[in-house]
């Protein structure tokens, strides 16, 4: 396994469309939102098992998350659990982590992903890491995965893909589209150089840093004063000091958008960012009658397209449903069309406000 290889996880998030099972003081990143006995932090972990050491993994997390890390990956010192005092979104957290361990190893070749998503064929995933790790370590780019897309969806960004630059069939990018409307997601699926952009990343620790200090320059200027800290006593204090000037701003608004160094490798390897129930129905193994069940108790009755997702011990007898999403979790039971599921952080904040 190569030592140079680096692993950044993005565990920060509170996954609100997951509510009521993903709650703030737990979010899904720290569940077993699938059923499969690992959480979806675990799982992530597990699939980079052959590819990056484990010494190599750091995690960036809020400080309220440390103990839910350390419980489920115990194989990591706290050393690479990175606390982040305040949410600032993804440059700040990515340059981060990137000073930090280019000061153990300035040959580092970082992979960068979320701490919550879906790979279902995890060997493609794996040769699509090795060969995107071989790319970057010998080239000065910043390198995006680009899910070859299957329908015209609404619910991800888009990157157009412009030349083809190596025999990797990796490309130039030509451009980051935002979530399109369906008419425009369509016209992308049918042109056939436009990807899912997944928020997978894999870069060598000095383009990254570069980028950082050309784009985004005042968020170089304050890890570089941490210079002297990083693997010290005095770290944790002056993250909890420096980082909350960080401006807000994510890595693909930073520098993704911004530099001319961006390369896309179009990928399938049964991905999905599971931002949603419906996007869990659409992953998970469904019935004759499109059912999907997760909770040893459930009886259904004349239902159809439907997702029950329940504690095993509960029984539960669910009839004449069609198209529902159905939860009991954290003492809330969620009864929900599938249609309406952007309204549920909404039916969270009105829970939240009346136990309060």
């Amino acid at each position: 396994m190569n030592t140079n290889n680096y692993l950044v996880i993005m565990a920060g998030g509170i996954g609100s469309r997951f509510w009521p099972m993903s709650t703030a003081e737990k979010p899904k990143q720290f569940l077993d939102v699938l059923g499969t006995g690992r959480t979806l932090l675990q799982q992530t972990v597990h699939r980079f098992r052959n590819i990056v050491p484990n010494e190599n993994i750091y995690i960036v997390t809020s400080a309220n998350y440390q103990q839910l890390v350390l419980e489920q990956i115990p194989e990591l010192t706290s050393g690479q659990v990175l606390l982040e005092p305040c949410m600032r979104n993804t440059a700040p957290c990515i340059a981060y982590a990137a000073w930090k361990i280019n000061q153990q190893n300035p040959e580092a070749n970082i992979v960068v992903a979320p701490s919550d998503h879906l790979i279902t064929d995890e060997s493609q995933f794996e040769q699509v890491i090795q060969s995107g790790l071989s790319f970057t370590a010998a080239n000065d780019t910043l390198l995006t995965l680009g899910m070859k897309p299957h329908r015209p969806e609404t619910g991800y960004g888009y990157i157009q893909a412009g030349e083809e630059e190596d025999e990797l069939s990796i490309h130039s990018v030509k451009a980051f589209k935002e979530k399109p409307n369906r008419e425009t997601a369509q016209q992308y699926l049918d042109e056939g150089n436009y990807y899912w952009n997944s928020g997978i990343f894999i870069w060598s620790v000095q383009s990254i840093m570069k980028a950082i200090r050309s784009y985004l320059p005042d968020i170089a200027e304050i890890f570089d004063q941490g210079e002297n800290v990083y693997y010290t006593e005095k770290e944790q204090d002056f993250i909890n000091e420096m980082f909350p000037a960080c401006p807000k701003i994510s890595v693909d608004y930073g520098i993704m958008e911004k530099a001319d160094n961006i390369f896309v490798m179009p990928a399938d390897f049964g991905w999905s960012d599971l931002g949603t129930w419906g996007s869990l129905w659409e992953k998970r193994d469904r019935n004759h009658n499109g059912n999907t069940v997760v909770g040893s108790g459930v009886h259904l009755f004349e239902c159809s397209d439907t997702i029950v997702h329940v504690p095993n011990e509960r029984p539960m007898v669910l009839q004449g449903l069609d198209g529902y999403i159905v939860v009991e979790a954290n003492g809330v039971l969620l009864v929900c069309k599938k249609e309406e599921e952007q309204r549920i952080k909404d039916f969270r904040e009105s829970v939240v406000t009346m136990k309060n």
